[in-house]
């Protein structure tokens, strides 16, 4: 039954937003006032995690409400298989419609389309090639560009933006947005040595002002219709450079001291250690790396929290935020040197663990009142598919609705939450000797442990997040904690045992097929013995006085 009285969704996702970076999360230096004005009138959830620490596959989960082992789209460029039902698959089906703006980092299965001869230009064909999407304004922000030719190789409505503003060449993405300039030359963001110079942009033209602009645009031209908009940023996400006056508003005394400890070298898992030794690790592990690139993914941001003032003062003089639910979260986090790590990819905290708030305007929506519940990222469709006013389909959607937790009521909720992992595509796994079926990781967290499994013959990993909340020491090894260890390999074995590929047809469905009388009513009769054995109203078809004997002719 729908709790909540919204109309419209807007569904925003910051692209490598720590869970916490914002100032309702306690960080000390770093101001978010519109968003802790947001927290302040829903529910913030501070054990929110994905289902992949990384951003495809990340965001495939979210987008069909599946483990990413479910959709198989377990890789960035790992195309989501044509079929998946996706958020505006569900969304349609219960009158609102489904609109992007930004970033899904999806890549369309254009075999399967071939094959079943479904074309681009056709309506069903072009939400099949945009994660279910009707498109307002589609970048997914890395433009690239290497002697194989360009990362993306679709348009950039961003560059042609740039573009239409006077900013000269072929990709101003590059070369004006995520690029500063020294001494007259290119001071490109790529390189972190430029991470505290200002990019080399109005600041009203960077990425962040431009997608919110369009997502203005969106709900003016909105009429009286139900819509969910993802708006969906590209920032904080590298390259790690902003535009004037967010370079320089945190410098090296802002930045806190890296989690990590050299514990975490002695002797580590082999899976982890190859992380530590990449190029990521090593030049993150570097104070004077820390010190440049932090500042600037603050001020990013900044810039970030202050367009949400610009957007949410929009929606209020448009009376949209008595009618508007708002769910602000990330597709992962960022390491930022934090466990000798950099980027995303494995299961501590800064990786895997995400910020989300919701307001929800209804008045029985409880305000500024945090949750600990443990939620996925997959929860979040069900949600908004009883936001729009429809029955959750549990046979495909593998997470629950937050509905309850929103207006104060405890609902039956699960104890420990899964993220999992494919990195056959990187070089770790070449390293380790892996075959690609073999480098995938799996975490099970509870309110007290974290424990990742590795596929390769390794051993577990294990923290106690009680007296270890670092997560420093890993107890995978330690026969203290063999127990706890059974637990969760219970845990991933009912999790992997659970029916994710019966996506055809509900359990609600089955019931009604097992029937009460013999033969389902529709004639079919195995095990009877007599005749009698069936009610004579369901064997009408098979007795009475034959029409002729053939056994005579």
């Amino acid at each position: 039954m729908k709790k909540s009285t919204a109309k419209n969704i807007l569904f925003i996702m910051f692209d490598q937003l720590r869970f916490d970076y914002l100032s309702c999360a306690g960080h000390p230096y770093l101001h978010t006032p519109h968003l802790d004005a947001l927290a302040a009138n829903g529910t913030r959830f501070t054990k929110a995690y994905v289902q992949s620490p990384v951003c495809g596959a990340s965001r495939m989960s979210t987008y069909t409400g599946r483990y990413a082992s479910s959709h198989g789209a377990q890789w960035n460029g790992f195309p989501l298989r044509v079929g998946e039902m996706t958020m505006g698959d569900h969304l349609r089906a219960s009158g609102m419609s489904c609109h992007l703006i930004g970033k899904t980092h999806m890549k369309a299965d254009v075999e399967g389309m071939k094959r079943l001869g479904l074309s681009a230009d056709s309506v069903i064909g072009a939400r099949q090639e945009e994660c279910g999407f009707d498109i307002w304004a589609r970048d997914d922000g890395l433009w690239a560009e290497g002697p194989k030719g360009f990362y993306d190789q679709n348009r950039s409505p961003y560059n042609e933006y740039l573009k239409s503003k006077g900013y000269p060449g072929e990709n101003p993405w590059a070369e004006f947005a995520n690029a500063g300039i020294h001494e007259g030359n290119v001071a490109s963001g790529w390189f972190m040595e430029h991470a505290n110079k200002p990019a080399n942009i109005r600041e009203e033209d960077s990425e962040t002002p431009w997608l919110t602009g369009e997502a203005m645009k969106f709900i003016d031209a909105q009429g009286d219709d139900p819509w969910l908009c993802h708006l969906s940023y590209i920032k904080p996400h590298w390259p790690y450079i902003a535009p004037a006056p967010y370079h320089d508003m945190y410098g090296p005394e802002h930045v806190i001291a890296a989690q990590k400890s050299p514990i975490e070298r002695q002797d580590p898992h082999p899976v982890y250690e190859a992380f530590m030794n990449n190029q990521i690790g090593q030049t993150f592990s570097r104070d004077e790396v820390r010190g440049k690139v932090i500042p600037a993914y603050m001020g990013l941001i900044k810039q970030a929290d202050d367009q949400m003032g610009r957007l949410f003062a929009h929606l209020d003089a448009a009376g949209r935020m008595e009618d508007t639910m708002i769910v602000v979260t990330s597709d992962h986090g960022d390491y930022l040197g934090d466990h000798w790590l950099g980027e995303k990819d494995l299961f501590h905290d800064p990786s895997v663990k995400v910020p989300l708030i919701i307001y929800d305007p209804s008045p029985s929506a409880k305000r500024g009142v945090t949750c600990d519940a443990l939620v996925e990222a997959i929860d979040l469709l069900p949600t908004f598919i009883e936001v729009a006013g429809g029955d959750v389909p549990h046979h495909i959607c593998e997470g629950q609705s937050l509905l309850p937790w929103l207006h104060g009521e405890t609902p039956q909720w699960r104890d420990w939450a899964v993220s999992e992992y494919d990195f056959s595509c990187t070089s770790m796994c070449a390293e380790l000797g892996l075959e690609p079926k073999d480098a995938r990781l799996f975490m099970i967290t509870d309110h007290r442990w974290k424990f990742m499994h590795s596929e390769g013959g390794y051993a577990p990993i294990l923290f106690d997040m009680e007296n270890d909340p670092q997560e420093y020491i890993d107890l995978g090894q330690s026969d203290d904690h063999t127990d706890i260890i059974d637990v969760m390999y219970d845990r991933i074995g009912i999790w992997g045992r659970r029916m994710s590929q019966r996506v055809t047809v509900s359990d609600d469905q089955i019931t009604q097929r097992q029937g009460k009388t013999p033969g389902g009513g529709v004639g079919i009769f195995i095990g009877h013995f007599e005749e009698g054995d069936v009610p004579a109203e369901a064997r009408e078809k098979y007795t009475g006085k034959a029409t002729k004997d053939y056994t005579n002719d």
